[in-house]
């Protein structure tokens, strides 16, 4: 079975964003994770670019940052929207946890985002309310410095 098309629209999505101007280069990948079945009786998680993907399967979203440039860069601000068939699970082992947006306005933890109900009042949002998410690093990056974010999810 081919990429799912989801997926395919996932990574044209990320890849299609505007060119910034000035040393920030920008990659963004798209894994599914495989499991296979260990000789002593575990299971290995390894992630490879997708050849088949269908909805439930876990994906990982990996954006890729470096300076080009000579001086370091401030204030910097990685965001990723989540394509509608995209369901938000959790930052990846080794990545900072993410800013969570369920409108693409308001960040913050998932515990402090609410969700609007069609009648009125709200309710707590959940993983599968997410629409987008971000990080801002804490520092600069300095010239030449790079580093890599990235994200679990699934595929509705």
């Amino acid at each position: 079975m081919p990429v799912h098309p989801l997926i395919a629209l996932a990574v044209a999505t990320l890849s299609a964003a505007p060119a910034l101007a000035g040393p920030l280069q920008v990659t963004s990948t798209v894994l599914v994770e495989t499991r296979t079945a260990a000789a002593d009786g575990t299971t290995r998680v390894a992630l490879a670019k997708p050849a088949r993907v269908v909805p439930g399967d876990r994906v990982v979203f990996v954006l890729g940052y470096r300076n080009t440039g000579r001086e370091p860069i401030a204030n910097l601000v990685l965001a990723n929207p989540l394509p509608p068939a995209i369901a938000y699970r959790a930052p990846r082992a080794g990545s900072p946890a993410p800013e969570l947006s369920v409108d693409g306005r308001t960040y913050g933890t998932l515990a402090a985002l609410t969700v609007a109900l069609p009648g009125g009042g709200s309710r707590p949002a959940r993983p599968d309310d997410v629409t987008a998410v971000r990080w801002r690093l804490s520092t600069p990056l300095a010239a030449g410095g790079q580093g890599e974010l990235a994200f679990q999810a699934a595929l509705k």
